[in-house]
């Protein structure tokens, strides 16, 4: 199997050097002990309390995709700390990826009570994933209701069929908004049929559709 090594340390301090270099050949040996084939080594200085750090990032990035299933690491800390290290452990569980670790000698053990965290975890994501698709097909139920007819409306039905759709028809905007829809739900009835248009846009559309609307007016009264 393809793996990735990640060694870290939290200063910059010359002393620190000596540890990444002792992470990266201990971790090398792990490999050739588990009959991995060593893709790429990422290491970086950063405090294990954030999320937002550029090797782990490049490390998930990388993973996802080129395909790469192993992670090896020290020790699940060099992961992360607090509710940093809990945040990756599920970032990478989602990415179906295996951990494995110098202090296991093979793939990280969780605790109980961290296996449970990342059960409460997936278990509320799946319940948002199931409430933000009831509000899409409840959107979607409305809309049809006041009128709109996606099928006479929108362009280009079932050209380049599989490719998500960048824009949406300020029309159906508008006709959606005089048909009481509010942002959020034009957004998600959007999605619906296709279109990846956030609320913040489609709120911003309809802004530049009702200022146009009035310049004209203005000029027409000229």
């Amino acid at each position: 199997m393809d793996a990735i090594i990640y060694c870290r340390v939290s200063t910059d301090k010359k002393t620190q050097e000596t540890s990444l270099q002792r992470q990266q050949e201990e971790l090398k040996k792990l490999a050739d002990l588990h009959h991995l084939d060593v893709k790429k080594v990422v290491m970086e200085k950063a405090s294990g309390y954030e999320v937002d750090r550029e090797g782990i990032l490049d490390v998930l990035h990388t993973m996802k995709e080129e395909k790469i299933s192993v992670l090896l690491i020290q020790d699940e800390t060099r992961l992360g700390r607090g509710n940093a290290r809990i945040a990756l452990l599920h970032a990478f569980h989602k990415e179906n990826a295996t951990i494995y670790t110098i202090s296991h000698q093979g793939q990280l053990q969780l605790s109980e009570s961290d296996s449970m965290v990342l059960d409460i975890i997936s278990l509320v994501e799946e319940h948002q994933r199931k409430l933000h698709n009831a509000k899409i097909k409840r959107g979607m139920k409305r809309a049809v209701e006041n009128g709109y007819r996606p099928q006479q409306n929108l362009k280009n039905q079932g050209v380049n069929s599989g490719r998500e759709k960048k824009e949406a028809p300020i029309e159906e905007i508008v006709r959606l908004r005089h048909n009481g829809l509010t942002f959020a739900e034009i957004s998600v009835t959007l999605k619906g049929f296709g279109y990846n248009i956030s609320k913040a846009t489609v709120h911003r559309r309809y802004q530049e559709y009702q200022e146009s609307a009035q310049s004209l007016d203005k000029t027409k009264e000229i």
